[in-house]
């Protein structure tokens, strides 16, 4: 049994027996019947019940079938409601002038109730299918109607047949004014009085220059404001028509959001020019004294290696009047171009200090004091200060916050380590700070070697530190002049092809007998 749905039936008859044997009749049958006596009285019913059929006398008095036929589809209405003329004229003038009126079907007199169930029955049928037409139709506009985008139909004319309501959103225009208007309402010029001449281009043959390729126009409100919009249209065909549909999104804020990019792009290029600027600067200031004609004294070598552009490790080497090489390894708190600013104080005393002979403990203080006067709280540098008396074979180290120096033989073997017994420089006051140094001495020939941490704590790519044994190993495999060398391929054969995660520096120092 077929699920059809129930019906309100308008039936309008000018003979009470009639009504009655309808209204019994469907009612049997499930539906909601509503009676009208004549055709004025069927009309006003009509408009305030809104029936789903008409079942309509045409001879009545008052009002005929056909009149009241006339004014019920002259009502507005969105839905088909199929009108059934019920009368003893069955002459064929009479059925074309009851179908010219706006009837659908056609029932005899004296009602043969058999034909008339399957006749509603038939009714029923295409009545579900417009319901259910009618609810797709309402979902998909709904969807439409919810959409981000704008969405126009357009036919081969270019006049707009429908819209979404974000047509109305975003254009200003409400769709009942819209509709039957050229779509061209919706563009700027020059692109208004060129659009039809595009449409007929394409209808007439001419190669689809948009159809189905998204692409950035200029659009235009009803208030004459004129915004960025990307377009995408595509086309349908149905049966003969062809309809064109396009998807409109408004980019205004995509334009503003990469016109905020172009913007903060050229700032930073030019944050990073000054930047860099500033950096060649430093660099060049630094590296004037860091690169100073005393680290080419042939008593010494020296391997520096930075993490980043700037090293925080420092070395420093310069000989007194008298002939005793002092030399200086430091490694400041941090990284980069801030550490490296933290060493410019030690460099300066240094290098002033040496040409005038002053005993280490003197320079310590001295260089300890100004780091502790200058830097702020939290930055520090260790550092290794020697003085070695080569015609005397003797040398004095201090170490404050460095790892520990090695005084190797002429086969490399560590005769003697020296360990770091202070804190890093410009901690604490230099009355706080003990800035003797611890003596040595040589019998054979020997050198001192000085490193930072970074080349002890280098990590392989399984996590393994280089480490105080093959640092010693490195030393102990090599002839003194190759010692630096060594010790730098054996890093590198550590490291693989994992970067050094810190600033590396070595100092290799001659003890000569």
């Amino acid at each position: 049994m077929e699920d059809l749905p129930k019906l309100r039936i308008l039936t309008a008859d000018d003979s009470r027996t009639n009504l009655q044997l309808l209204q019994v009749f469907l009612g049997k049958l499930g539906h909601e019947t509503i009676a009208a006596e004549n055709g004025e009285v069927a009309v006003a019913r009509y408009a305030e019940h809104q029936p789903d059929l008409v079942l309509m006398d045409i001879m009545m008095p008052i009002v005929g079938g056909l009149e009241a036929t006339r004014r019920i589809r002259a009502l507005p209405s969105e839905r088909w409601v199929p009108i059934v003329y019920l009368s003893a004229l069955d002459r064929d003038e009479n059925l074309v002038g009851g179908l010219e009126a706006g009837g659908d079907d056609y029932l005899s007199k004296p009602i043969n109730f058999v034909v008339l169930e399957a006749k509603i029955r038939s009714m029923q049928r295409m009545l579900a299918l417009q319901r259910t037409a009618g609810d797709t139709l309402r979902r998909l506009q709904t969807v439409s109607d919810n959409v981000l985008e704008a969405i126009v139909t357009i036919d081969t004319g270019g006049s707009i047949t429908s819209c979404n309501r974000t047509v109305e959103d975003l254009f200003g225009w409400p769709a009942d004014e819209l509709i039957g208007r050229n779509v061209a309402t919706l563009c700027p010029e020059p692109y208004r009085s060129e659009h039809d001449g595009y449409i007929r281009n394409y209808v007439g043959g001419g190669p689809p220059k948009i159809i189905g390729i998204a692409r950035e126009v200029a659009a235009q409100r009803r208030d004459g404001s004129v915004f960025p919009a990307e377009i995408r249209v595509s086309e349908v065909r149905l049966e003969q028509r062809r309809m064109f549909i396009g998807v409109i999104r408004d980019i205004s804020e995509r334009h503003r959001a990469e016109s905020t990019l172009r913007e903060n792009a050229e700032r930073l290029q030019r944050y990073f020019d000054r930047t860099e600027a500033e950096n060649a600067l430093a660099m060049s200031l630094i590296e004037r004294q860091l690169m100073r004609k005393d680290l080419e004294d042939a008593s010494l070598a020296y391997w520096l290696s930075p993490a980043q552009d700037f090293s925080g490790d420092v070395l420093a080497a310069a000989r007194a009047p008298d002939g005793r090489l002092y030399a200086l390894l430091a490694d400041a708190t941090g990284h980069g171009l801030a550490a490296a600013i933290s060493t410019l104080p030690l460099l300066t005393l240094f290098y002033r200090l040496v040409p005038d002979g002053v005993p280490l403990p003197e320079m310590i203080a001295d260089i300890n004091q100004q780091l502790r006067d200058a830097m702020p709280v939290g930055h520090f540098v260790g550092a290794t200060l020697v003085c070695l008396d080569q015609a005397q074979r003797r040398g004095e180290i201090w170490i404050g916050g460095m790892p520990d120096a090695y005084l190797v033989n002429e086969a490399g073997v560590a005769q003697q380590a020296f360990a770091s017994r202070e804190l890093p420089l410009g901690i604490v006051d230099s009355g706080q700070v003990d800035c003797r140094p611890e003596p040595f001495a040589w019998e054979s020939a020997a050198q001192l070697v000085l490193c930072s941490d970074g080349l002890l704590e280098a990590e392989a790519p399984g996590g393994a530190h280089f480490g105080r044994g093959r640092l010693l190993a490195a030393l102990a495999g090599a002839p003194p002049q190759g010692r630096r060398n060594a010790v730098q391929e054996a890093l590198l054969a550590h490291l693989d092809t994992a970067p050094a995660q810190d600033d590396i520096s070595l100092l290799v120092l001659d003890c000569p007998i």
